[in-house]
């Protein structure tokens, strides 16, 4: 059983997809990139704000899951220019404790709408 999870404190999917998926006690989360959910626009200011607004979409999707940063086991990193790695790293790195979860960084071509970094992961209760 799957069931989808929705907020509109993050941006609403721009594709056939869902924010999160939570299956038993495990959910999924969609890659998200800088979109301002209230406009709908990119917001593509310099890298760090973009990863803020990246992690502060996976802070709001996991609360409205009933979880937080200590329930990720999992990220995936998706950057244009591995050049911004240190300063997607550095906010990246602000949102979680002593004990972070495992993760890989790629660099891509393109990211959705033009994005600079896109952030999904995967949280369990």
């Amino acid at each position: 059983m799957k069931q989808a999870i929705k907020t509109d404190k993050a941006p609403a999917p721009i594709g056939p997809y869902n924010q999160a998926i939570m299956t038993g006690n495990t959910l999924y989360v969609s890659g998200q990139v800088p979109i301002n959910p209230a406009t709908g626009k990119l917001e593509k200011d310099d890298v760090k704000h973009q990863t803020k607004l990246v992690m502060e979409h996976i802070k709001s999707i996991l609360e409205e899951a009933e979880m937080n940063f200590s329930h990720i086991i999992k990220c995936s990193i998706f950057i244009s220019d591995m050049a911004n790695f240190p300063q997607i790293n550095e906010v990246y790195g602000s949102y979680f404790d002593e004990t972070p979860p495992a993760r890989e960084t790629i660099a891509v071509k393109g990211l959705p709408l033009g994005a600079d970094v896109e952030i999904s992961c995967i949280a369990v209760k």
